[in-house]
């Protein structure tokens, strides 16, 4: 429970935006360590109100942040005051949540920045030193420079969110705990990695669980191994055949039996807990219970990836186009074109991977199960499109059609899609007598490389022999928007280079 200051007006002020007013605006920035926390505060200006202090993370540390707060608006009663902390891993959770309590009393509105933006506006300033006071004072800058890109009190979803982020530690434990028994599998027996190129199943952490050395195995014997759920007579010879005298080159002893025996207890423990929490999350959803309505109507998202989605979009009021979530997301297409450098296209992947990887599994999911995202996978493979490539068109499809659907609050229609394709209008090919050319036409005296004089070349010819469309030719079939010109580069920058390739070959 949060503490209660006496004494002052309990008014909660209504939302105030620093468009909406004319009020002076001050900003707090506070870098929050472990036990403590540096604030500063700045003018719009820039210029310093009150000098760089230090509190610590105990509830004096908060009481005396109060009351110099009160203070402060004591001086400045008029004045609207914005704080912010850049995630650091929990440790700013304490004094975010103490600066919320402190807005229903103040003027204040407090918010979390990603460490990322933070870092590259203060590089953008040619800084060089680094210390708390200083991380404090570019926390407040940057608010005063990029105000359009913080969402003040945004902590949507909280019980939601706790939730998931346990389901994660105990995810991330899980995985460290397999590599390690991945090692020492290697180490002591390695014949049972056979079982294991799939994932670790339950049975065989049972059966270590049970039997972590080759004298257990071989004492327990195919009748002992049937016993256990899920493992087959079948299975069990084999196993033991692995295992024979005459096969086995590990270095199995009691002390690895021991270790291996503790690690695949935890696995199993983990496992449970895993299912336990999941099952809590997917039966415990009320906080966004329409969102995921929504979400769950397109065949493919189940609630748990529902959830996750959720968590990482936050509000998609907070994305103006389809473009910005997309982006967000770190699945548009990166062009990488200089000089005479050769150019490629593909998915950025940048930000998060979290996002990414929730949207992988759905997607796989859709493409055996939703006919809409099943047809174009297959569209795309005939295409001549790689796998993985068209695994990547189904995620911005899907994330287009989450978009659509919390956006516009309507569940999932596949007419609604088909009717967009059909209106969808195929991309007119890019003439190679570009806009940027417009002012002046190639001059063959122009100092270029070999390679740029022979893209000239070329240039000029597609543009004295123009191609021309013919009855018998197949016309490109309309898809999303959106999506065109990453897929279309996809696909045709194979063939554009084996095309360059070849002329080079021959001019040679």
């Amino acid at each position: 429970m949060r503490m209660m200051f006496p004494g002052f007006l309990l008014l909660q002020p209504s939302p105030i935006t620093r468009k909406e007013t004319t009020m002076p605006n001050y900003y707090l920035g506070g870098d929050a360590s472990k036990g403590y926390a540096d604030f500063t505060i700045l003018s719009t200006d820039k210029k310093i109100v009150e000098p760089n202090f230090q509190l610590d993370d105990t509830a004096a540390g908060h009481r005396s942040l109060f009351k110099l707060l009160r203070s402060f608006f004591d001086k400045h009663p008029e004045s609207v005051l914005y704080a912010a902390f850049e995630s650091t891993g929990g440790y700013e959770n304490n004094w975010y949540e103490c600066l919320k309590d402190f807005g229903h009393h103040l003027a204040l509105h407090v918010a979390r920045l990603n460490p990322a933006l933070v870092k590259a506006d203060r590089e953008a300033g040619l800084k060089r030193n680094k210390t708390d006071a200083l991380s404090a004072w570019d926390v407040a800058a940057y608010q005063i420079s990029h105000p359009e890109k913080i969402n003040y009190e945004d902590d949507s979803y909280p019980i939601l969110r706790k939730r998931w982020q346990l389901i994660q530690l105990l995810l991330k434990q899980k995985t460290q705990l397999l590599g390690q028994l991945d090692s020492l599998l290697y180490i002591s027996m390695p014949e049972l990695l056979v079982f294991c190129r799939d994932g670790y199943e339950n049975w065989l952490l049972q059966v270590l669980t049970l039997y972590p050395t080759y004298e257990a195995l071989r004492t327990a014997g195919v009748a002992g191994l049937k016993k256990l759920p899920y493992v087959s007579s079948k299975k069990a010879e084999r196993l033991m055949k692995l295992i024979a005298p005459d096969h086995s080159i590990g270095g199995s002893d009691a002390i690895s039996g021991q270790i291996i025996q503790a690690v695949s207890e935890q696995i199993l423990s983990l496992a449970r807990q895993i299912a336990a929490q999941k099952k809590l999350l997917e039966q415990n959803y009320d906080e966004a219970k329409a969102e995921i309505a929504l979400l769950i109507s397109f065949k493919g998202i189940g609630v748990f990836s529902a959830v996750g989605l959720l968590l990482n979009i936050i509000d998609i009021q907070r994305f103006p186009t389809v473009k910005h979530l997309v982006s967000y997301f770190g699945l548009h297409p990166e062009i990488k074109r200089s000089g005479d450098g050769v150019w490629r296209v593909c998915m950025s992947k940048k930000g998060r991977a979290e996002p990414r990887a929730i949207l992988f599994m759905v997607t796989l999911a859709a493409i055996g199960h939703n006919p809409l995202i099943k047809e174009l996978y297959q569209k795309r493979l005939a295409q001549g499109m790689h796998k993985m490539a068209a695994i990547g068109v189904c995620m911005h499809k899907i994330l287009r059609i989450v978009y659509g659907m919390l956006k516009h609050r309507t569940p999932f229609d596949a007419n609604i899609d088909r009717k967009n394709q059909a209106k969808a209008h195929p991309e007119t090919p890019a003439t190679p007598n570009d806009k940027k050319r417009r002012l002046q036409a190639f001059d063959d005296n122009a100092p270029i490389s070999r390679r740029q004089s022979r893209r000239r070349k070329e240039q000029q010819q597609e543009v004295k022999e123009p191609t021309t469309a013919t009855e018998s030719s197949p016309q490109p079939e309309p898809v999303s928007s959106g999506w065109v010109s990453l897929g279309g580069l996809l696909q045709s920058y194979p063939q554009a280079l084996h095309k360059v390739e070849e002329k080079r070959q021959f001019s040679r």
